[in-house]
């Protein structure tokens, strides 16, 4: 991975821990895995975990026993993976083995073929997977069947590898980055949390609820956009676990997917080129994660295509769809909030008067969001400084961007002018991770070289996420994006 910027700083900026592996080998290194044991196991599944053992310990992952896995309590230590095979009694599912869900992925694997039908809606699809995991009580199936096994996440993610058995390729490209970066919601201690902090008849939403109206009618049009999966219309074990899921989504009513959203206008200064600063090479090399002061300002190196600049970083905020809205039928009165990253720190801010009714929560994918919203600002202020005749920190600074995404993939020649495409090559975690908005941030400064490097002036990214979804952030609005992602054959 090329060193853009410091990634203390980044992670400084975005609120995660320095510490987040990023490569796969990194998530090896990191992961301890356990094994729980099944009352019973067919052949075919025992053949299947002894398999995944040995690729394992080919890529170095640790496997540790279980009472190694285990603390004081008896329950699995936080940050174990709970590998749970074969079939359990409902008061012997791993789920009563750790803390909470958040402490623990747990994985479940079953001796029967994925209960998808290729030929079935995706929505439909996705309900079925969500209902699956919800069952039985774990983050990721897999499903084995006599020549595939099938991995299926809760994000709605469906992979299928071609072989009986699982190679220590396969592992890495596809279950690693899966068992290191967990699907979780913000949690009220990532936030400052400020309910019916936005006025009725705001400035802010009214400026751009027109879009987001536009925007949702024409994803309305087609089912490429998966909308919800209520967790009342799930079936539970018990009562106690449907408690648990409600408690793991922070109370939302479900789990909804893609989100739209307007990053408010934003004017930074220009970058400083950093051959001009006078300063020694080596005060990039000793960049504290604060960044450095300069001038007596707090500034962050940046890398673009072999020149440093200093960027001053400043708070960024987005109007976006709260978690758990039907984004296809938009009420922007009800289903808009605000969110601010203000180095590391977010805020989140939801409409006055909202009806008892309304549970208004972050998105997801609110790390990654904001991320987004931070690369344009750094973008824009590169461009002030190497190409000020370029739009795009006008654009910014006027009317700020727009961000889109969903469960799906554009066509390989669909590239909206000035549009610039990454990510395929990133290991495929969700976006609701913290790998996801490092790669976001990053793969936006590759975007930004590729323009350069064109000559075409940068107007937007096109973010792919491998086997999740596609992020498109840029000058066009969300209507202007949604009538060209829509229009006919733009989808495989």
């Amino acid at each position: 991975m090329p060193i853009q910027i410091d990634l203390a700083s980044l992670s400084h900026l975005l609120g995660i821990p320095a510490s987040t592996p990023l490569t796969t080998g990194d998530m090896c290194r990191k992961l301890q895995l356990v094994f729980y044991p099944a009352d019973r196991m067919s052949p075919r599944m025992n053949c299947f975990v002894s398999s995944l053992k040995n690729a394992c310990r080919t890529l170095g992952i640790q496997i540790l026993k279980d009472e190694e896995a285990r603390q004081d309590d008896g329950k699995f230590k936080p940050g174990v993976v709970v590998i749970a095979p074969g079939t359990h009694p409902d008061d012997k599912l791993a789920i009563n083995q750790v803390s909470t869900l958040y402490n623990n992925i747990i994985v479940g694997i079953h001796d029967e073929a994925t209960p998808l039908d290729r030929q079935s809606p995706a929505q439909q699809k996705l309900d079925m997977i969500v209902s699956r995991l919800a069952w039985d009580m774990v983050h990721i199936s897999i499903y084995l069947d006599s020549d595939s096994w099938t991995i299926c996440t809760m994000n709605g993610g469906v992979v299928r590898l071609e072989s009986s058995c699982p190679l220590p390729s396969d592992i890495l490209k596809t279950l690693v980055p899966k068992l290191t970066a967990q699907v979780v919601p913000p949690k009220p201690s990532d936030l400052d949390y400020r309910p019916g902090s936005i006025p009725a008849g705001a400035e802010t939403i009214n400026g751009v609820a027109q879009d987001f109206s536009q925007c949702a009618a024409l994803w309305r049009s087609n089912d490429l956009l998966l909308t919800h999966t209520s967790r009342q219309d799930l079936t539970y074990r018990s009562a106690l676990y449907r408690k648990i899921v409600a408690r793991y989504l922070d109370e939302r009513s479900g789990m909804s997917y893609g989100f739209f959203a307007r990053q408010l206008p934003s004017d930074p200064p220009a970058a400083i080129r950093f051959q001009e600063t006078g300063l020694a090479a080596e005060t990039i090399e000793n960049t504290p994660s604060d960044g450095l002061t300069y001038q007596g300002k707090n500034v962050v190196p940046v890398k673009v295509i072999d020149e440093w600049f200093l960027v001053e970083p400043g708070p960024v905020t987005v109007i976006t769809t709260r978690s758990g809205c039907k984004k296809t039928a938009l009420d922007p009165a009800t289903d808009l909030v605000s969110i601010t990253l203000d180095n590391g720190r977010i805020t989140l801010r939801t409409p006055a008067n909202l009806p008892d009714t309304t549970v208004s929560r972050p998105s997801f994918d609110t790390l990654t969001i904001l991320a987004h919203a931070l690369g344009n600002r750094f973008i824009a202020s590169i461009l002030k400084t190497i190409r000020p005749s370029w739009e795009f920190p006008l654009q910014l600074a006027a009317s700020g961007a727009s961000m889109t995404h969903w469960h799906g993939y554009p066509e390989q020649s669909f590239t909206p002018e000035g549009y610039f495409i990454h990510g395929q090559k990133n290991p495929p975690v969700s976006c609701s991770t913290p790998q996801s908005a490092v790669y976001s941030f990053l793969g936006k400064i590759d975007a930004l070289e590729k323009s350069l490097e064109t000559g075409i002036p940068y107007r937007g990214d096109i973010h792919i996420e491998p086997n999740h979804g596609t992020n498109i952030v840029g000058t066009l609005t969300l209507a202007e994006t949604a009538a060209l992602v829509n229009a006919p054959c733009q989808h495989e």
